[in-house]
């Protein structure tokens, strides 16, 4: 199986796990939600829930939500820095520490996962550990 292949089937794979997370905060986010209002709507009015009880729970509701949307901002924060670091190694002399694939990067294809970079023979090389970058 080539570098390609391998970085496609990464790829595929790990987009599928974030999809799959993202889905189930969703319906954790939405589950509570439902709890809630079911909580509250059949309550016993004679004894109506404990206001301090009420609020610990919307204060618990509202870190679900502020949860999710930094996670949002953190995956956003790091597909912007992923982007960075591809644009810094184009033009670079890169190799594997073992010497068997070496050249100059042409351009850098992102991936969910990681970078891959298209060196000018067309090899394609995993961006990551193992690598070793120079100047030209």
């Amino acid at each position: 199986m080539g570098v390609e292949s391998v970085a496609s089937a990464t790829s595929a794979s790990t987009q599928s796990n974030a999809t799959t997370a993202a889905n189930k905060a969703a319906l954790d986010y939405d589950t509570f939600l439902q709890l809630l209002i079911a909580q509250m709507q059949n309550q016993d009015p004679t004894e109506p829930m404990d206001s301090s009880e009420q609020i610990a729970q919307l204060a618990t509701f509202s870190q679900v939500e502020q949860t999710i949307e930094t996670n949002k901002n953190l995956e956003a924060l790091l597909q912007s820095n992923s982007l960075s670091q591809a644009g810094a190694i184009i033009g670079k002399t890169v190799s594997s520490l073992d010497g068997e694939v070496s050249g100059i990067v042409k351009e850098v294809q992102i991936m969910s996962d990681g970078a891959v970079a298209v060196l000018e023979d067309g090899t394609k090389m995993v961006v990551g550990p193992g690598m070793v970058i120079k100047d030209t």
